[in-house]
């Protein structure tokens, strides 16, 4: 259990809240673990399928105008409830206004890719640390992708228009998975990456790295509707029938540090094999059903570690982080910010 931004996070399988006075009073096991007055709050998230609220707080929720999310324990959105008169519609509004203007846009779709290349450096530039003297010449072509990232960085800032910045943001992808290979430690072609391909993926790491990422974009989704904006409606990804553009937008500046780093991680340390993975006649590769699990309990283990937040300067989870992203830019599009301030890891 934790309160950022106003918001009380419950992470607690099998507790119950009640209204304690003015109060949210959060118990487990007939114990009192945690007591916040509601005016303090605008929103209670509740992970897990064994929470349980009572109908006074729901009501005094109502009445204090706090938001109450209900997520799976792997944060897949639920509901909400938001009593009768809901802020949401001002909020959406407010993000349609942003969506129709390209300046507006571009704002915040150079903020997130300026994040996303920003991360992806913090990658290389760790590899190439690692590799050392150990191994020089990968540690110098790592080194010379980070380099030239950091100009489309600085691209990225005098980018006039977004197909100019998506343009920037495709330059940088594709330096950068040119040097993937160099991060992968074992010997042998099996997880080899030839290229960036999606459907479907053609290789091990690509499907490893297509299944992450759909399971980071699942996150981002149920984060853009806990905080009340339309997961539809992107900045920086076209809205498309069903395309969930926003989330898409959300999890760009995420992708280097949720899917990459626990996809080397697992291929490096030898979590996931050569035979967790189905390889087909069309050159489609999959990974087996029994070694999804494998890599979901993973995927909720990496969601787990902590991190201090730059900009809250607070120890959260990873797991987190797509919610408290989600919050800020909420907050920017109402107003409460200058910008909106993309997660830039140290």
């Amino acid at each position: 259990m934790k309160t950022h931004l106003n918001t009380l996070f419950i992470t607690l399988e099998g507790a119950y809240l009640r209204k304690d006075g003015a109060a949210v009073e959060i118990r487990h096991d007939g114990k009192s673990k945690l007591r916040v007055p509601l005016h303090n709050l605008e929103g209670i998230v509740t992970y897990g399928w064994d929470t349980t609220v009572s109908a006074s707080l729901m009501a005094g929720c109502h009445e204090y105008g706090v938001s109450l999310t209900f997520l799976s324990p792997h944060g897949k959105f639920i509901s909400s409830s938001y009593g009768g008169v809901s802020g949401n519609i001002l909020l959406r509004r407010e993000q349609y206004r942003h969506a129709e203007s390209e300046a507006s846009s571009l704002a915040i779709a150079r903020n997130m890719i300026t994040a996303k290349i920003h991360n992806t450096r913090t990658i290389l530039q760790r590899a190439a640390r690692d590799h050392g003297t150990k191994c020089p010449q990968r540690a110098h072509v790592l080194t010379q992708t980070s380099d030239f990232l950091f100009k489309r960085i600085s691209a990225c800032n005098r980018a006039t228009n977004l197909d100019s910045l998506r343009g920037i943001e495709g330059e940088s992808a594709a330096a950068y998975f040119a040097v993937f290979n160099h991060l992968i430690t074992i010997e042998g072609p099996a997880f080899l990456l030839n290229g960036r391909t999606k459907r479907p993926p053609l290789d091990r790491t690509n499907a490893l790295l297509s299944f992450l990422y759909v399971l980071l974009a699942h996150d981002c989704r149920s984060a853009c509707e806990t905080v009340g904006l339309d997961p539809q409606s992107g900045f920086l990804h076209q809205p498309r029938p069903g395309r969930h553009s926003l989330a898409l937008d959300l999890m760009e500046e995420f992708r280097p540090l949720f899917a990459d780093r626990l996809a080397l991680s697992l291929i490096n340390r030898q979590q996931v094999k050569a035979d967790d993975f189905e390889l087909q006649e069309n050159g489609a590769t999959f990974l087996k059903p029994d070694s999804r699990k494998k890599i979901l309990t993973a995927w909720q283990e990496r969601k787990q570690e902590t991190f201090t937040h730059p900009f809250l300067d607070e120890t959260i989870t990873y797991g987190l982080l797509p919610q408290i992203q989600a919050r800020l830019l909420a907050r920017y599009l109402r107003g409460d910010h200058d910008a909106y301030p993309a997660y830039l890891h140290k």
